[in-house]
This record gives structure tokens, C-alpha cells and sequence, in this order.
């Protein structure tokens, strides 16, 4: 979900940003003189963003109103989502575990993660590892960089961190499944001199 969140955030940063510098650059130049198209609103140093006679023309029209207010009330939905998107937390703060007598047991997302990577990064060619728990409490997800030592093999070394690292982390947990994300990158190295 931090993904489509930065996403979302960048995206309407970006629009937001673009519509500040159009009506900015725009004002700015009516201001110092310059000529604009015959369709930009504003056309002199001393003209108002909305004239008596534009204030007025609309208020008589039986679907103004109701539409201002539907476009209003959707900008307030849309803003009040992306605030509420910002707050929710991308990791997970713990997992649900049933214990098997019925009440269940909670294991914190913290020492999962760090369990999970520290069996991860034993595993010959991965140099060091890092891992993330999200999605729901009942049904976590997890998310595993694997940054890998220059002689590793990419298979062997996901192949055993899916039947080690994730495997024991399903397990212990009691859950049926734990979809995973692995990503690899290689670390950087200097190059060998051949003599």
C-alpha cells in the first residue's frame, strides 16, 4: 500500500504543482505587461479574479448550486481520503497468531521482521537482508531484500530463502500461507585487475 500511497502522492503533488506554476506564470505575466491568449480570465494589472457581473451570472440557473456543491463535496471526500491514507501505517505493528484454544496470541511485526531477516541474511551468498511485514494481521504479507555477495547463485539462494526463512516464518506464525515479495540486487564491487 506504500507504493500506491507514494504514487498517489507524487501524482497530486505534481498537478498541484503544475496548476500553481500555469496560474502563477500566467498572473506574473499580465502583471509585467505581457500579452496572453484571449481565453486566459485576467487581462490588466488591475483586474479581479471575478468581476460583479461574474459573481451575479450564474446564481439564477437552478443547477448551479447543486453542482457547486456536488464538486465541493467531492474535493472534500478526496482530500479527506488522502489524509487518512497518510496516517495508515505501511508495516505491520503485529500478526494474529492462533494459539489453538481459542483466544490466539499476537507476535509483534518488529521481531518477526528481524527474525526473518536474520535467517535470511545466513544464507550463503546473501550479504545482507532486510524484511517487512504489511498487509492485513490476519493475513500479513511480506516484503524481502536480499542484497547479494558477487559469487552468489539468484536461484539457490531464493530457493533457500523460501523454504527456510519463509517457510519457518509461516509456520511459527500458524498461517496457512504468507505471500512473499523477494527482490535481489547485487552489491557493488570494485572490479579485478587481471595482470
Amino acid at each position: 500500500m506504500s507504493g500506491m500511497r507514494s504514487t498517489v502522492n507524487r501524482v497530486l503533488l505534481a498537478l498541484a504543482g503544475l496548476v500553481l506554476i500555469v496560474v502563477g506564470g500566467g498572473v506574473l505575466a499580465v502583471g509585467l505587461g505581457a500579452s496572453l491568449p484571449t481565453w486566459w480570465p485576467w487581462d490588466g494589472k488591475n483586474d479581479v479574479l471575478l468581476s460583479a457581473s461574474d459573481r451575479g451570472r450564474w446564481r439564477d440557473e437552478g443547477w448551479w448550486w447543486p453542482t457547486v456543491i456536488a464538486v465541493l463535496a467531492v474535493l472534500v471526500v478526496l482530500a479527506l481520503w488522502w489524509f487518512l491514507a497518510q496516517l495508515r501505517r505501511g508495516r505491520l505493528s503485529d500478526v494474529l497468531v492462533d494459539s489453538g484454544d481459542g483466544e490466539g496470541a499476537r507476535v509483534r511485526g518488529k521481531a518477526l521482521e528481524g527474525v526473518l531477516a536474520d535467517e535470511a541474511g545466513e544464507v550463503d551468498g546473501v550479504a545482507r537482508a532486510q524484511a517487512a511485514l504489511t498487509g492485513r494481521r490476519t493475513a500479513p504479507q511480506a516484503r524481502v531484500r536480499l542484497l547479494m555477495e558477487p559469487h552468489a547463485a539468484p536461484e539457490q539462494a531464493l530457493n533457500a530463502v523460501a523454504d527456510g526463512a519463509l517457510a519457518h516464518a509461516r509456520e511459527s506464525a500458524g498461517l496457512d500461507e504468507l505471500p512473499a515479495e523477494v527482490r535481489l540486487r547485487a552489491v557493488k564491487h570494485r572490479a579485478e585487475r587481471v595482470s
